[in-house]
């Protein structure tokens, strides 16, 4: 049961070590990336709409 609890702490150390190398965006960096993902997400959604109705006027041709 020893050697369980001291593995659970060498993970515990190896995690925190980890955590030391971890480098965060700046606000600036956040702010673009995000601003790149709503755009994104927009261009696609426009996108898929327009395919959306396109099939849906196909598809209703071929039932009609």
């Amino acid at each position: 049961m020893g050697k369980f609890f001291r593995r659970i702490g060498e993970f515990f150390g190896e995690v925190r070590a980890e955590l030391k190398k971890v480098v965060f965006p700046g606000r600036s960096e956040t702010l673009g990336s995000t601003a790149v993902v709503i755009v994104f997400v927009l261009i696609l959604g426009v996108y898929l709409s327009i395919v959306d109705g396109l099939w849906l006027n196909v598809v209703g041709m071929i039932i009609r």
